[in-house]
């Protein structure tokens, strides 16, 4: 379902979701799409499925304007694909979109006051602490907390701005990066970086990097291809691939 987009970046986005649900980070629910190689106004994503049954056939390719499958009768997307489009169309920077419900993080954003800023020398992408968006200010006090269309998605993207992250008050968060690989690093170092700090806050003021520090992170996201190889054979080890 993926026309011309180079076989070795769907095989990625494959393995970015096997390796997103042996990591913890998605389980039945979440998703992870890539903007096509070769059309920046198209991006991959796969139907909707369990991240940990997706398959290279399972690959769909959809317009960036519209949030919908270029192919007519292409199979039933996910209902949140407006979190993917919006974002790439705000942001012509971003490569790589992941969506998940990480438990850890999901009480940074329900938390009054809770800042998720970074603890660890690997999680300085998180900056001072990523944006909360806040459904209820665009979409009143009964949603079902879904980005279910094109407005909720150009509301999200507009709280995560220029930010690598953004916190959806009680469903989950959104990860961007420039590239898939770095999309994927970044939503499993979110996790961590967010346990460290449910361990660390009872015991104290917490000592978090400076905004120097966190801005050299650059040096271990620059390597993104060591923790990839080795999720990539963890998760197609645990699926027998």
């Amino acid at each position: 379902m993926a026309s011309n987009a180079n076989p070795e970046l769907i095989a990625d986005l494959v393995d970015a979701n096997h390796i997103l649900f042996h990591q913890g980070i998605v389980d039945a629910f979440g998703h992870v799409s890539v903007r096509h190689d070769a059309d920046p106004s198209r991006f991959l994503l796969a139907r909707n499925m369990a991240p940990a049954q997706v398959a290279a056939g399972d690959i769909v390719e959809y317009h960036v304007d519209s949030g919908e499958a270029v192919a007519a009768g292409a199979p039933r997307p996910y209902l949140e694909r407006f979190i993917h489009s919006e974002i790439y169309k705000a942001r012509p920077d971003v490569m790589a979109v992941v969506h998940n419900h990480s438990p850890a993080v999901l009480p940074f954003g329900v938390v009054k006051g809770a800042r998720l800023r970074p603890a660890c020398h690997m999680c300085g992408f998180l900056g001072e602490g990523p944006p909360v968006f806040e459904i209820r200010e665009h979409a009143g006090a009964a949603t079902d907390l879904l980005i279910r269309n094109r407005e909720l998605g150009t509301a999200l993207a507009r709280s995560l701005g220029q930010e690598r992250v953004v916190l959806m008050r009680g469903h989950g968060c959104t990860v961007v990066a420039s590239s898939l690989r770095l999309a994927v690093y970044r939503a499993v170092y979110t996790e961590v970086n967010a346990k460290l700090l449910l361990q660390a806050l009872p015991l104290g003021e917490v000592e978090y990097l400076t905004p120097q520090e966190a801005a050299a992170g650059h040096t271990t996201e620059g390597q993104v291809d060591r923790p990839w190889n080795l999720w990539k054979a963890q998760a197609r080890e645990a699926a027998g691939r």
